[in-house]
């Protein structure tokens, strides 16, 4: 995934950062008028720069560690932290859009299923993926990607009956608990988006493998260390 000498994913990634500077200074000025359109401006402002942070991480992190992340994953990656950090959060797309962290958790599914993929590279005793069943392999990222789903639902639920935080939405905004099929409808539209996500990223995986081979690099780990560790697995 590559424009010349320069990669999609860090078009995305800078395109991000700049749009979420750009409203750090101007909603930064609005509240510091006293102008801010939102509640809890603050803290919006202090979760955008937190999300500058998270974006810039991982070109920081093939910097200092001399690798690449898989492309496929960091171009999902920058998207996610645009529509959830300054979209979501920032411009409170949450409040707006009904369904808007469906979307989010059907991204959340295509980044765990393209772990997956890096996964199964790492672990497989050959040094390409064309010479694995594109199949087999698509089948691992998508239950890995489904499974890594459920396990955040059990977190949600776990803490839920812990902290009583409401992470699946049990409660209506009156706190009042939801009765029968009301509550279950957050928790299992979050699974449907995980698997949707991760469904997607198994059919996009399993067209580069059948059908672009020479692009299977763009599913996993690569180093750029010229030593004897480069042709070794991540």
């Amino acid at each position: 995934m590559k424009i010349g000498k320069l990669r999609i994913s860090t078009i995305l990634g800078w395109i991000t950062i700049i749009c979420m500077v750009g409203y750090i200074i101007y909603f930064g000025y609005l509240f510091a008028k006293g102008q801010s359109p939102y509640k809890n401006q603050k803290l919006l402002l202090i979760e955008v720069a937190v999300g500058i942070l998270l974006t810039a991480l991982p070109m920081i992190l093939e910097k200092i560690w001399k690798f690449h992340f898989p492309q496929t994953e960091l171009v999902f990656y920058f998207i996610f932290m645009f529509m959830s950090v300054l979209l979501g959060s920032g411009l409170q797309f949450y409040g707006i859009f009904q369904y808007w962290d469906k979307y989010e958790h059907i991204l959340a599914g295509i980044m765990l299923a393209g772990i997956g993929y890096a996964i199964f590279h790492a672990l497989s005793n050959t040094s390409s993926f064309s010479r694995d069943s594109p199949f087999l392999v698509s089948l691992f990222g998508f239950c890995f990607g489904g499974t890594c789903g459920v396990l955040w639902e059990m977190y949600e639920f776990t803490a839920d009956g812990i902290a009583n935080l409401n992470l699946q939405r049990y409660m209506n905004d009156a706190g009042q608990r939801l009765l029968g099929r009301a509550a279950l409808i957050d928790t299992m539209g979050d699974l449907i988006a995980d698997i949707i996500g991760a469904l997607v990223m198994a059919i996009i995986g399993y067209i580069i493998l059948t059908f672009y081979p020479n692009q299977s690099e763009d599913l996993y780990f690569k180093s750029t260390r010229q030593n004897i560790f480069s042709s070794m697995h991540f």
